[in-house]
């Protein structure tokens, strides 16, 4: 009898191991979504959006509705065009945060630039030996990452669906590395790549210079979806109508 709602951006999770799989999970998935009064998606309403397949199956759980892409950042207005940092934000479940902290620490080391350095744990030591172009953190949030994101001429992150609408709301070009065996992340970093939104490159066999080379010519077409922010106020409205 209480009035409820589940947000997501996954109503056909990418198992990995196929159709009938897919299917299988989303009947179950509808089940418990079903249960609520309201599931709002955070994604756009038309095709394919950010999340694709993720967020646009053929067939919507009852009282579905598209909030459009949400960030804290979507209201900040100021976008920095003359950054020159490279900013590594490092996140994810170990052991996989730490085997790619390992790999791009040692590949930020002789990079000619100012580097930012994120490990993304609060229980990460930081190096012996912090040379003077790089700037080390454990951990950053709000402000402060805003502040970091808005400074960064190019951002190396995973393919966290947080982040991704958090680079489309600063309008930032971005390396993708989903984090292995997450199928969630390695459909968008695929899906999105094939789209020009980001480029998104594999775990294994990483190597910066390459990879900065390659974002230098990838075309990142986000202007699309820049305009959708802010879709969930009629939402939010029209629900509060009915309570």
């Amino acid at each position: 009898g209480i009035p409820s709602v589940i947000i997501t951006h996954q109503l056909r999770v990418q198992t990995g191991l196929g159709n009938i799989a897919d299917t299988t999970l989303q009947k179950l998935h509808y089940k418990y979504l079903d249960k609520f009064g309201a599931t709002w998606v955070a994604d756009t309403h038309q095709p394919p959006g950010l999340a694709g397949v993720l967020s646009h199956p053929d067939i919507l759980p009852k009282q579905t509705s598209y909030l459009g892409l949400l960030s804290a950042f979507e209201n900040t207005g100021v976008y920095n065009t003359d950054a020159a940092t490279l900013l590594v934000l490092i996140s994810g479940p170990e052991p996989q945060r730490s085997v790619l902290s390992k790999i791009l620490w040692q590949q930020v080391l002789p990079h000619n630039g100012d580097v930012v350095f994120v490990e993304g744990s609060e229980t990460a030591e930081a190096p012996q030996s912090i040379p003077a172009h790089i700037t080390w953190h454990n951990r950053i949030a709000g402000e402060r990452l805003h502040s970091l994101l808005q400074n960064a001429e190019m951002v190396i992150c995973r393919s966290g669906y947080s982040t991704l609408m958090d680079l489309i709301a600063l309008r930032k070009k971005a390396i993708l590395i989903p984090t292995p065996g997450q199928t969630e992340q390695e459909y968008l970093g695929k899906l999105l790549a094939e789209q020009g939104l980001f480029y998104a490159t594999p775990q294994a066999g990483f190597d910066l210079s390459s990879a900065l080379s390659m974002a230098a010519k990838f075309p990142y077409n986000q202007s699309m979806l820049q305009d959708h922010f802010g879709n969930y106020k009629p939402v939010i409205d029209d629900w509060l109508a009915t309570l």
